[in-house]
């Protein structure tokens, strides 16, 4: 693989177990960690399927399975279905700052509340704030942090990075006694309203496995586009 300047050597990690379908392989190509990420070449990988993790940038090559498509939504096209038009009512006492990334202990034990509920057992359950903030910051995306908050209490934060022609949804976390908002979903939303009010096309939502109910929350989004065959499709999705 190559830009505009030089080559890009990319990695392939080892094949482990599939931590969405059961009894599948998983395995991803990381661009050299030594290659200087140009924000040009940021947007060029993004809109090629690429992913980042912290300042790692990743893409999925399984051995016998391409279920992970890369998702995004046309801004511009989306129309919110019903349930998403009562998220958004049900939010409407949400007050949304946009922040810079940093670390703040007060989001460091949002994040360690979030996991501890929701993925106990993952590995991103870790107290070590150098691993937080490893994993959240990056030295070449345009990052942002909404934050979400009721009064004067965070409920929520969800890191955004934006690019040439997109917005990308990194990373949402909240705090699960405010589950019943579906503030994962209203984020999106709200960061769908950000990307038309500055004429961003499209709203990046990383991969989407049809057969995982984790995941399903993404085909609720209409039009939903992924990449498939090196060329971005609507995907027909009942």
């Amino acid at each position: 693989m190559s830009s505009s300047h030089n080559p890009i050597r990319l990695f392939e990690t080892v094949v482990d177990e599939c931590p969405y379908l059961e009894g599948k392989r998983s395995a991803s190509i990381l661009v050299d960690p030594d290659h200087v990420i140009q924000p040009e070449l940021f947007s060029m990988l993004s809109r090629s399927g690429f992913r980042r993790s912290g300042d790692m940038l990743y893409a999925p090559k399984c051995p016998s399975c391409n279920a992970c498509v890369s998702v995004r939504i046309p801004s511009r096209q989306y129309k919110p279905s019903r349930s998403q038009k009562r998220v958004w009512r049900k939010n409407q006492d949400v007050r949304i700052s946009i922040e810079e990334v940093r670390y703040d202990e007060a989001h460091f034990q949002l994040y360690l509340k979030y996991q501890q509920h929701r993925h106990s057992d993952s590995s991103m359950c870790d107290d070590d704030p150098n691993k937080y903030i490893g994993f959240i910051e990056s030295s070449y995306a345009a990052s942002k942090f909404l934050c979400m908050h009721i009064d004067d209490k965070l409920i929520g934060i969800a890191v955004l990075d934006q690019f040439e022609g997109g917005l990308s949804a990194v990373y949402t976390f909240f705090d699960p006694d405010y589950s019943n908002r579906s503030l994962g979903t209203y984020a999106i939303m709200y960061a769908l309203k950000l990307a038309r009010t500055h004429q961003i096309p499209f709203v990046y939502l990383g991969y989407w496995i049809d057969e995982s109910p984790k995941m399903d929350y993404k085909r609720k989004f209409k039009p939903l586009q992924g990449y498939i065959d090196k060329q971005w499709k609507t995907l027909e999705l009942d």
